[in-house]
């Protein structure tokens, strides 16, 4: 694939990316399958895609002020512009002369001339004069929104829930990417000897603390290995592995997982039982079930029964009391895994995590009666929004009064995160800067 055809390849990705609200790890991945693109090509596609997507706010910012403010202009253009200035600012393995003749040849064969000579003007006039300073902004909300490229309302959001320094350290980690950790399978291969394997193939590894299944790859791609291949590992971040660990499932149990797709935790969940009781999954799309069946099959989990349905209607379908743990791994506004889906801070609104949060209470109300006495039930969420974690809990236990915050939970966490920063009394939120996703956990008992 020639630079050029590799630039427009990009191009056409993150146009998809912003028209379709598409997820950029999907879409990217469906590009390499499909147009088998080289592993050397591969790097600097996913650099470029991710790096203007994460910086689009910044890059804006940039841009304007060497358009002009009323200038029309398409929004392959604009799209074009950003990624042009993303590669000239912050990588340094193409020269900005190239950078700038491969956007005027894009320029001109999608649009004519006079649009080829507009981006050329504008690029040479960065090359040429460097880009603004964001020290001049001088109210911190504003800048920390324009440097790290968050909404303002979301900086200011947060910005009422957290201090600032840790709302500045939030937002600086989700223009990183964290490395990839993943999860053996223990019926089938210990951890220590996937960790040898994948040593003696070049990969950099680490245990991980947060589960004995974890392992974290700090070099490497775990998708062409025969490991991931035959179902020995699977991915996972460590922070969703937890969640298994601190479930407490043993073998023989019955257990409900009410928002289960796409089947990490809930297959997690099934080793943790050695494969043996019954597990009962559910997701509110029919065809996302399918996730849940093809990683259980991948892993050679057999107790998982996976279907659709509400989670909200799941007490019309069992008895109160039926089982002796459930997982509430509730549909959430996604904010606190931004790293690996950096459009997400761009699609959502305030009224979405308000209206998620009556969702989340919804189905809290209506599966927690399905807990045996003394059962335990974890609530978690990937998003660091106290609204939609300690207050959707909070507001549960003072409707439900036969539940408690389970004690144990937080002495029965990892050593390292014992005395974390994001202890609660509700539970434990997890944030990006911690090194994993932003994740919001706590294991409740019933009475």
């Amino acid at each position: 694939m020639t630079a050029y055809q590799l630039r427009n390849t990009i191009l056409d990705l993150l146009l998809r990316i912003e028209k379709d609200s598409g997820f950029s790890h999907l879409l990217i991945d469906n590009e390499m399958k499909s147009k088998r693109i080289s592993p050397k090509d591969e790097g600097l596609l996913t650099e470029i895609v991710y790096g203007t997507i994460q910086r689009k706010l910044t890059l804006d910012y940039y841009l304007d002020n060497f358009v002009k403010k009323n200038k029309k202009m398409d929004a392959w253009v604009r799209m074009l512009l950003r990624m042009s200035v993303y590669q000239m600012i912050y990588l340094d393995k193409v020269p900005d002369h190239a950078i700038i003749h491969e956007a005027v040849e894009i320029a001109k064969q999608r649009g004519h001339k006079g649009i080829a000579s507009f981006v050329n003007g504008v690029l040479r006039n960065i090359q040429r004069n460097g880009v603004s300073d964001t020290k001049v902004i001088t109210d911190d909300a504003s800048r920390l929104s324009i440097e790290t490229s968050h909404p303002e309302w979301l900086v200011r959001r947060w910005l009422s829930m957290y201090d600032y320094e840790t709302v500045k350290a939030m937002c600086e980690a989700n223009l990183t990417r964290k490395p990839i950790s993943i999860r053996i399978q223990p019926l089938k291969i210990t951890r220590e000897k996937a960790m040898h394997i994948l040593d003696e193939l070049g990969f950099q590894t680490k245990a991980s603390a947060f589960s004995k299944q974890g392992i974290i790859l700090e070099k490497g791609n775990i998708l062409h290995t025969e490991l991931f291949r035959q179902g020995y590992v699977t991915i996972q971040d460590q922070s969703s592995m937890l969640v298994a660990e601190m479930l407490e499932a043993e073998p023989g149990m019955k257990v409900l997982d009410a928002c289960s797709a796409p089947g990490g935790k809930v297959t997690h969940i099934a080793e943790k039982m050695q494969n043996k009781g019954v597990i009962h999954a559910y997701d509110l799309h029919k065809k996302k079930v399918k996730l849940i069946d093809d990683k259980a099959q991948q892993l050679n989990l057999t107790i998982i029964d996976a279907k659709p349905g509400d989670a909200r209607k799941l007490d019309e379908h069992y008895e109160t009391a039926s089982f002796d743990r459930i997982l509430i791994d509730a549909p959430c506004s996604g904010l606190g895994v931004i790293r690996g889906k950096p459009e997400i801070k761009y699609h959502k609104q305030e009224e979405d995590i308000k209206r998620l949060a009556e969702i989340q209470s919804e189905i809290l109300e209506h599966v927690a009666p399905l807990l045996k006495k003394d059962g335990l039930l974890i609530y978690s969420t990937c998003t660091v929004d106290v609204l939609e974690n300690e207050k959707v809990v909070q507001n549960f236990l003072v409707n439900q009064p036969d539940f408690q915050i389970d004690k144990a939970f937080f002495e029965t966490l990892p050593a390292g995160l014992k005395h974390s920063a994001g202890i609660t009394k509700s539970g434990l939120q997890l944030f990006p800067h911690d090194g994993t996703d932003g994740f919001f956990l706590t294991r409740m008992k019933k009475n």
